[in-house]
Order: C-alpha cells, then structure tokens, then sequence
C-alpha cells in the first residue's frame, strides 16, 4: 500500500484527499499543514472578511487521512524519499505530493515592508483567515491595492464591513484580464455605486503610518492597506530538493515533477507554462492526480478558464479568453443594458461558446458556464439565452460529474446523494452540501435539479421548499 505524503493543506491538498479516496486508494495518507487549524475554502474569504459567513462555516469536510496542522514542510530528500518538518520530524513516502499554493506578491513600494523584510504595520495581504483577522477590529479606512478578482472582492467585502475604501489599480478598468472595456467599465460603476472610490490608472508610491501616497501625489488616508497584488508560487521545497523548477514547479501532462515519485498540483504547480492561479484547474489537477496515484491512467490538459466574482450585490462571469471578443473571426452576440447596470458579450465559434463576459445575467451565466465547460452548443435563439427565453440543458440532464456549484465545488452526483439521503430541498441541500453558499449563482440550477428529482418519483416527504439559505 503506498503512502502518499502531501505538502500543503490547502483546498487543492483537500480535493486530492478526497478523489485518492474516491478512486479507491486504501493506502495511508498523510497531510502536513502549516496553517494551526483544518483545511477551508479559501474562495470566500471575501465573504468572511464583511461579515457574511463566519470563519468556521468555510472549513472544508473532515478526511480520510492523517492530517497533521501547524506543521511545515522543510526540506526534502528525493533520493531517500523523506521530508523533514520544522518540529524535525522525518516523514517517509512512496508518493510525495507538493501542493503547497503560494504567497502574496508584495510590490516595491517604499514603507510596504519592515525594516526585517515583514509587512509594515498596517498593510496585510489576503490569502488566509489569518490574513482576514489582521484587518483591525476599529479601522475606518482602508485602501486596496489591486483590482484583479481577489481586489474587487475584498473592497466591496471591507464596505460590507462598514469601512471606507477606496480601491487603487494601475489600468484603466477592474478585471482587465477578464473583461473587455465596457465590461470593465460598468463593473467599476457598480462598484462606485455600492459605494467604492476607485483610483484606476494609479499606482501606489509610497506607504506612511495612516496613509498611502499616490503616482500622481494624491495622500489616501489609510487605517489599513491590503495586497491584492498578484502571488508569488511557492517552489522554494522543490528548488532546494534540486527539482526543476520555473516560475513555479514544473510539471509534465501526468502531475509529475522531475523526479517520478514527486508530483505538484495548484498554485505551485507550472504546467505547460502557465500558473493558473485558480481553484477549478487545481481541481482538475486533483481528479487526474488521484486516478494516476490509484493506479488509473489520466493526462491533465489545461482547460477554458471561467470565473465567477464573488462580491455582494455584483454578479459578473467571465468564460474563456477575453482577447477573443475582439476577434473578428467569431460569431459577436451583444447585449447592452447600462439602464440596468447589465452587459453581455459572447464570442460564438462553431455553434459552440469560445469566450463570454456577462454582467447583471445571473441565470444565464450558470447556462453557459455549463455549456462552455461540456463544449456544448448553443440554442440557436442567443438573446433568448442571455433573457432566458431560450432552452438550455437542464440540470438533471448534464453528466454526474458536472459541477453546479463552483464556489464550493458540488458536482450534480453529490447533489444526487444528499437529496436521496434526505436533504430533499434548498436549504437542506445548501447546509449538506454548501452548494449556493458561495456567491449564490448556482440556486436556479440547483432548484432545478431538485424538481427533476422530486418528479423522478416518491420521495417518502412533501415538506415545502426552505428558502432563504442562498
């Protein structure tokens, strides 16, 4: 029985656990976790940081495993197969798994760090619960540095927590690498009204006790100033145990690393050059090093990325490379609302969803996240889609291993079990599964489902669907 060692305890390490299981590893497992606490969902930090869930409801399930906390990986010898821990201890393995996600870029702007190379007092990054905390209990006024998804999530978050902010991003509109200028562009006028001051085209030139000095010399009053600046892969483990590394380490189609019994998923994983920095390919890493690691044959191909924003009261979706809204080589379908604060445009290539930017349309965002992801086409009726007039593939009738819920990663085969095991409505399901907890644009699918089930036949309960738990 091999033992499989890993490197991280991180919503990647949590999902690999879990698919090992699935596919019938009955080996040992063990998991050594630097954070002093069990593995969460790091995806909804915002909704921690204003408020919405507490710290505890974002922890992920128990594991099939020996999860070791508040221990950190030091050293590894791949010759001899053993890691060394900071406690000293020598833990040996057949399969050594590094997942061990990444840090915080911090920018060089003077007064961001300490004289020791720490952050400054009064600036924090956002990549933990940890993180989270340091927001001080009396700040007032903080500002955001970065505009990307994590950016725009944690401001509207701090406004929820009743702080001024005021967000600070170096191009022209938020989400630049996710949204074409008129997305942007209206993304940053929700975020205006819901209340955000938006500095964009500025950067950050130097950080005081209370205050963060602009480019252009504008002093932003600041009780606290978050990074959400980009990351930095954690390769360090690999670099030294004299594994190939890039930007992060490198792997090939199989998860491997250049040693055969060393492998690496998520936010320290470089697979064809790329990091994506995102949680649904780290899943999908996790799937195909679990059937691999059981003893199955699976190649991992990077897939269409597709984002989904988390922020109260803005629902934005972006599918596939934004670059190719502008190609003229593609089918251009645009819906255009300002009135409503709604924008949609979707390049069609071969009947099929190439890319998509969607803002206002959370209903038919849901649709074409699961169309884009199965490589379906698309209802003739387009603008019927996007209003909701058109058919589209209903919940009951995708594959088992679609995936409804992507803040929480609930595929439609979990949904399945849980309704057969009694969580027979929205708010049983959603509390069984989390499903709809995240950012809540799974609902309709999952009502959807649930009244695919209940006509499928005899439930053994009539009780009436809960609402109020999206």
């Amino acid at each position: 029985m091999n033992h499989v060692l890993i490197a991280g305890n991180g919503p990647a390490a949590h999902r690999l656990v879990e698919r090992l299981r699935g596919h019938g590893h009955d080996g040992p497992i063990t998991v050594l976790g630097a954070e002093d606490r069990p593995a969460y969902n790091r995806v909804l930090l915002a909704s921690v940081l204003d408020g919405t869930l507490p710290p505890d409801a974002v922890e992920l399930p128990e594991l099939d495993a020996e999860v070791r906390t508040g221990v950190t990986a030091t050293a590894v010898d791949p010759a001899r197969r053993l890691v060394r821990t900071d406690a000293g201890v020598v833990h040996r393995y057949d399969e050594l798994v590094l997942a061990t996600g990444a840090r915080a870029a911090v920018p060089a702007v003077p007064g961001l760090r300490a004289a020791d190379g720490t952050l400054a007092a009064g600036v924090t990054a956002l990549r933990t619960l940890a993180d989270c905390a340091r927001i001080p209990a009396g700040a007032r006024r903080a500002v955001v540095l970065g505009g990307g998804v994590l950016g725009v999530e944690t401001a509207r978050g701090l406004l929820g927590r009743g702080l001024d902010v005021v967000l600070v991003h170096p191009n022209p509109h938020p989400m630049d690498r996710q949204l074409d200028a008129a997305g942007g562009t209206l993304l940053a006028e929700h975020l205006r009204e819901a209340g955000v001051r938006t500095r964009f085209g500025r950067r950050a030139a130097a950080h005081r006790p209370g205050e963060l000095v602009l480019d252009d010399g504008e002093v932003l009053a600041a009780d606290v100033v978050v990074l959400c600046t980009g990351v930095v892969p954690e390769a360090g483990l690999a670099r030294e145990a004299g594994l190939r590394v890039g930007r992060g380490v490198l792997v090939d189609d199989h998860l491997m690393t250049s040693d055969p019994h060393v492998h690496a998923l998520g936010d320290c994983a470089e697979h064809d050059g790329r990091v994506p920095g995102l949680i649904a390919p780290a899943w999908e890493q996790a799937e195909v090093l679990a059937r691999r690691l059981a003893g199955g044959a699976a190649r991992y191909r990077a897939g269409a990325t597709a984002t989904r924003l988390k922020a109260r009261g803005i629902d934005v979706a972006s599918l596939g490379d934004v670059a190719l809204l502008a190609s003229p080589e593609v089918e251009q379908v645009v819906l255009s609302d300002p009135a409503r604060g709604r924008y949609a445009k979707l390049a069609v290539r071969a009947e099929r969803l190439a890319a998509g930017v969607l803002i206002g349309f959370p209903q038919a965002a849901a649709t074409l996240a699961q169309l884009h992801d199965r490589g379906l086409p698309l209802p003739v009726d387009r603008l019927g889609l996007l209003l909701g007039a058109a058919p589209a593939a209903a919940p009951a009738e995708l594959p088992a291993d679609a995936v409804l819920c992507r803040c929480n990663d609930v595929s439609k085969r979990r949904l399945e079990d849980a309704w057969h095991a009694g969580a027979r409505d929205l708010g049983s399901l959603a509390r069984t599964t989390r499903a709809t907890t995240g950012c809540g644009g799974c609902a309709d699918e999952v009502r959807g489902l649930c009244a695919a089930l209940r006509a499928d036949g005899p439930t053994g309960a009539d009780e009436p669907e809960q609402e109020g738990v999206a």
